[in-house]
């Protein structure tokens, strides 16, 4: 974050690193901020837990949720039960991405000389947005983003740095299909032809064997890359007399 809290929220995913491992429970260092947690060996894992330390161990980094804050104390205990593997996967990349967005931030501020202003713009860039990556990602989609900042030359320098190391985000969709001839009169010609314009649709197709094939179809935007594959649906409808097919999303 451009200013970081002083405390997590409670339910708030955290990063930690296990400090100290005690009889019922062990400390830790919450990575995002500056301050320990408790984690009670209640929390670490579902059902009894015979020896601790054949569930986490000193140096260990982990995901875990706040459970309950102390304001007055600054205690904070969390847990390791309570996160699910989607929370831990999208919160560590999440994470990630904001550590290197930082990093851009910081060369963005070296280019363009402005090291000792850290501070002030920082100050000046929170008043709109709250992370490095929004940031990042603001000023690749929108060049006059940083306009409002009082310092060109590093708004200038970020907006370069930005769109150079952003990578736009794809959509692929992916479909089975089942194609044969209705009849052998047509066969393999046919087949061809049908495939040939579906290419040209913009659909990628994959033989798999005799009558499977894969059908993707990639994007910036998601309802385009799924029109493509729309569109090859009305190009089967329009030979569905002399084939046979069937298509169907992989996901279900």
């Amino acid at each position: 974050m451009l200013l970081p809290k002083a405390l997590p929220e409670e339910r708030e995913l955290v990063l930690v690193r296990i400090s100290k491992i005690m009889p019922h429970g062990a400390y830790c260092e919450l990575i995002e901020y500056n301050m320990d947690a408790y984690l009670p060996i209640s929390e670490i894992a579902s059902g009894w837990i015979k020896n601790i330390h054949e569930f986490i161990k000193e140096g260990q980094k982990s995901v875990a949720k706040v459970i309950s804050i102390d304001r007055e104390r600054r205690t904070i205990d969390v847990s390791l039960k309570k996160t699910t593997s989607k929370e831990r996967e999208d919160k560590l990349n999440n994470y990630n991405l904001e550590k290197r967005a930082e990093k851009l931030f910081n060369q963005a501020l070296t280019t363009s000389g402005n090291e000792k202003n850290r501070d002030m713009i920082i100050r000046e860039l929170s008043k709109k947005i709250t992370t490095y990556a929004e940031l990042l990602g603001k000023s690749y989609s929108d060049r006059s983003f940083t306009n409002f900042l009082s310092n060109p030359k590093f708004s200038e320098a970020l907006t370069d740095i930005a769109v150079k190391n952003t990578k736009p985000k794809r959509y692929e969709v992916s479909y089975m299909m089942e194609l044969a001839a209705a009849t052998g009169s047509v066969g393999i010609p046919l087949i061809r032809q049908v495939c040939s314009e579906i290419e040209g649709a913009g659909v990628k197709i994959l033989y798999l064997g005799a009558p499977k094939y894969r059908l993707t179809s990639e994007d910036a935007s998601y309802p385009k890359a799924e029109s493509r594959i729309k569109e090859a649906e009305k190009i089967l409808e329009r030979n569905s007399k002399k084939l046979n097919f069937s298509i169907k999303n992989e996901k279900g």
